[in-house]
């Protein structure tokens, strides 16, 4: 038997969100856009953000190298790049085993 896999949106942390807190859904959808912007604004500024309980974010740097294209086996350039990591924290990773 197969797991449901469980997908939780932004609108539904902001439903939940109202519900919690008595806010109104247009209240509660701006509470969360303004915390998921301001994590957007931090990592585009090559900041970290860490959340207590729950785990960090942060830029990793790549540097550029050389490929190689599956199809042709012909060597290429990978040009250098930023990506998002997060680590989990010790609380979530026991949680969620």
């Amino acid at each position: 038997m197969s797991k449901a896999i469980m997908v939780k949106t932004k609108k539904d942390l902001a439903d939940r969100l109202s519900d919690e807190l008595n806010l109104t859904k247009k209240d509660a959808a701006e509470a969360v856009n303004i915390v998921f912007d301001e994590i957007i604004e931090t990592l585009a500024a090559s900041g970290e953000v860490s959340i207590n309980g729950f785990g960090k974010f942060e830029v990793s740097e790549r540097a550029a190298r050389t490929g190689i294209n599956p199809a042709t086996k012909e060597k290429i350039e990978i040009a250098a790049s930023k990506s998002v990591k997060f680590k989990a924290s010790k609380n979530l990773k026991d949680t969620v085993q």
